[in-house]
């Protein structure tokens, strides 16, 4: 079978969703691979390289899509609102393509995968669980940004984060607050903590607590309790407006005490929540800087703006949506190890076999046969259940 890489077509995105360190394993179970020119220059892999690992440069994406058994994209159209749906016409009926589509985004993208006979599987819906955790790429970017996150704001920062005594005097260090405590949230607690900071973290979930001490950070503890805090998947799950109300008003004061407030609060297929007021923004120092990693979601400040950074009272709010991408160099390596991993557990017998029954598989198949089949979105958009089949 033939594997196929086209190069990502999303502005200014850089990743690429295969490296040439992957090939070789590839290779063993069967796999072919055809790489678009130019497809990985942008991270740091040059077609050479590729060449080097037995991969074949093939000089266009229509090239890529007509050869190929499987794609393997980064932004998949779902996810890349912006030129995916060109990729739609190279499509054809039988083939697999496995990458970010953002399915509970909306449903048009996904109705439309299905109805050219794609077979597509979502790899931001790999399960989270011990026999997935090498497969799970949304983690791997989780963990990118987070870092990402804290460099960004220390570069916005008019102050240094760490504790320095110098013959000028003693340079106190910049307090930084975590908002939500998921892999981005512990890694830029990690980052901050790195480079100095005196760092807190809240998350709605207590279970985190420890996570967050090992990690040398202060656990912010509110005195309410989110109801069902955690769903089965790990993540968080959304509160009503009243929990929401309380949470500010008692988080209020830790934000106003904080140089750097990250945000990292999202709930998987719903709006984020706001948990940073514009009345909060107005309390911090001038020259305080938010990083909301909820951006792309509407963001957990109420005055990010998606893509952009603005200044509000004198405060910086920095609403960047694809931050793994700034690291296109290790975000690509982590990625392709992901996906590599979970070809490689599709792959039996130099062939792609694809069984409902096995959790991995079930839960990131989105689409086959012209049909949605993700028992998950199809609740999720109250579509009705699909036909038994014997």
């Amino acid at each position: 079978m033939i594997l196929g890489v086209p190069r990502e077509s999303f502005p200014g995105e850089r990743r690429v969703a295969i490296v040439p360190g992957v090939i070789p394993s590839l290779t063993k179970v069967g796999l072919e691979v055809v790489v678009e020119a130019d497809a990985g220059s942008a991270a740091g892999y040059p077609d050479m390289e590729y060449e080097a690992k037995g991969a074949k440069i093939l000089p266009t994406r229509k090239d890529v899509f007509a050869a190929a058994d499987i794609v393997a994209q980064v932004l998949c159209y779902g996810a890349n609102d912006q030129t995916g749906k060109e990729d739609v016409p190279l499509y054809r009926n039988g083939q697999t393509l496995i990458g970010f589509l953002r399915p509970l985004g909306a449903l048009e993208p996904v109705q439309e995968v299905a109805s050219k006979g794609v077979t597509a599987f979502s790899i931001e819906l790999m399960p989270r669980t011990t026999r997935a955790q090498s497969m799970d790429a949304l983690s791997s970017m989780a963990t990118i940004s987070g870092y990402k996150a804290v460099l960004v704001a220390a570069d916005y920062l008019p102050r240094m984060f760490p504790m320095l005594t110098t013959a000028a005097g003693t340079i106190t260090p910049a307090r930084a607050f975590i908002v939500g405590c998921g892999v981005a949230g512990l890694q830029a607690i990690a980052t901050a903590r790195r480079l100095g900071a005196v760092v807190s973290a809240y998350d709605l979930r207590p279970a985190v607590k420890e996570q967050v001490q090992s990690l040398g950070g202060r656990f912010v503890e509110i005195a309410i309790e989110a109801k069902d805090a955690q769903d089965a998947r790990g993540y968080a799950t959304a509160q009503g407006e009243e929990f929401y109300k309380k949470q500010r008003e008692l988080l209020g004061k830790v934000i106003a005490e904080s140089d750097v407030v990250i945000t990292a609060a999202v709930i998987p297929g719903k709006k984020s929540p706001i948990l940073v007021t514009k009345e909060m923004v107005s309390g911090m120092a001038p020259g305080s800087v938010i990083v909301d990693l909820a951006a792309e979601r509407g963001g957990n400040c109420e005055l990010t703006q998606p893509e952009k950074t603005v200044v509000a009272k004198g405060v910086t709010i920095i609403g960047s949506i694809n931050l793994a991408s700034t690291v296109p160099y290790h975000a690509s390596q982590m990625y392709a190890k992901n996906l590599a991993t979970f070809l490689i557990y599709l792959m039996k017998d130099g062939k792609l076999q694809i069984n409902a029954q096995d959790e991995i598989i079930r839960e990131t198949l989105l689409t086959q046969g012209g049909e949605i089949v993700s028992a998950r979105l199809r609740e999720f958009y109250k579509l009705p259940a699909m036909a038994a089949k014997s």
